[in-house]
């Protein structure tokens, strides 16, 4: 395998025992280029997609919230054999929550569900495509990771590619994007974006997003003393206290400790440091509207900077998508991707949009039977 060149001088950053390099340490900003590879690193095999000939850790540069250089990690994993003609054609897998602390990423961990996702992955490297998975920014990199931001995410995973075939040169640069949950919506939001993230030395081809998470900022807008009343479900609420931990580390002009109760702050501060299975047991029975002492929508410009900040966009696509939702999905509701693919359906924009009698895991291996083929023509 081809790598890059030797690491870079590191500084005294530490990341899930692993040295890395901070962004102070580079002076030079072509060092700092979006896809630049600061160090790789094999993968320990407890971590490798069944069926994959290799993998590697690899951290990047890539871009935060502030529009500034940012780090970032993921994995490479490449299948058996040769590859063909022009190199392994390029799945970019954006992962579904597995929370903020650095040893939630799944290039140290693996995924929050296993036994759902390695086989999920595995079915890619069957059919001959290359696997790059990106953490995100700050998701096993400093800072914090900037929850459901959706341009963060399309950087993060666009920059992967861009790194993997630095380190391997056996990788085409024709790519599309596969995600779920979490990962759904940066999936839909990088196929916005990755024509103009990737430049020239890409081939973007198109996208597939299960469980996309659309029009969620809606929900934030009432948030407030007593609203809701009652608790809702420990999955919802724990992914509340994530969107909040990742909008207070992207956005702290806007003082959102100041909106929190202590309780608030409490589970605010939780969500920074539990994985997604830990934050869910913690959240049970906890009532959203006690987390407040003001309403969110005293911040100004509140709806504006959540479209901004988490908004799937619903125009300006350039390649063909693919989004597939559950019906009996209560993650990410139905209505979620009704609403999204209704507006795409009206922009003109090129959506092809499948249902499944299922739950949220469900449907991403539901829509492997949709979303392979589907695939499979983005090449052709």
């Amino acid at each position: 395998m081809a790598r890059a060149a030797a690491s870079v001088a590191i500084a005294s950053l530490t990341v899930g025992g692993t040295c890395l390099a901070s962004p102070a340490a580079f002076a030079d900003e072509a060092e700092r280029a979006p896809g630049s590879v600061v160090e790789v690193e094999p993968l320990p095999v407890d971590l490798w997609i069944p069926g994959a000939a290799d993998a590697q850790r690899i951290t990047y540069w890539s871009i935060g919230s502030d529009g500034s250089p940012a780090l970032s990690s993921g994995a490479l994993y490449v299948p058996p054999g040769e590859a063909p003609d022009g190199g392994w054609p390029v799945v970019a897998w954006a992962h579904g929550t597995s929370g903020l602390a650095d040893d939630c990423a799944p290039s140290l961990v693996g995924p929050a569900l296993p036994e759902r996702d390695y086989p999920y992955l595995g079915r890619w490297l069957d059919q001959g495509y290359a696997v790059v998975s990106t953490d995100y920014v700050g998701l096993g990199t400093p800072g914090v990771m900037p929850y459901l931001d959706g341009k963060v995410e399309a950087h993060s995973v666009v920059d992967s590619v861009k790194a993997a075939r630095a380190v391997d040169e056996s990788l085409s640069n024709k790519w599309v994007v596969v995600g779920q949950s979490q990962g759904g919506g940066a999936a839909i939001t990088t196929a916005r974006y990755a024509t103009e993230y990737g430049g020239e030395t890409l081939d973007f081809r198109g996208a597939v997003g299960t469980g996309v998470p659309a029009n969620i900022e809606l929900t934030l807008l009432p948030l407030g003393p007593g609203v809701p009343p009652t608790a809702i479900p420990a999955g919802l609420t724990s992914y509340l206290f994530y969107i909040l931990a990742g909008l207070r580390s992207a956005h702290p002009e806007i003082d959102l400790d100041s909106y929190l109760t202590p309780l608030g702050a409490h589970y605010v501060n939780a969500a920074e440091q539990l994985c997604v299975n830990d934050l869910h047991d913690a959240a049970e029975g906890v009532v959203v509207g006690d987390l407040f002492g003001k309403p969110l929508n005293q911040i100004p410009n509140f709806h504006g900077l959540l479209v901004d900040y988490m908004g799937v966009p619903t125009s300006g696509y350039d390649r063909p998508l693919f989004i597939g939702q559950g019906l009996t999905d209560i993650d990410v509701p139905a209505p979620s991707a009704f609403s999204l693919v209704a507006a795409l359906t009206a922009n003109g924009e090129p959506v092809t949009f499948k249902t499944y009698p299922t739950d949220h895991s469900g449907t991403l291996v539901d829509s492997q039977a949709d979303t392979i083929p589907f695939v499979r023509g983005l090449f052709d």
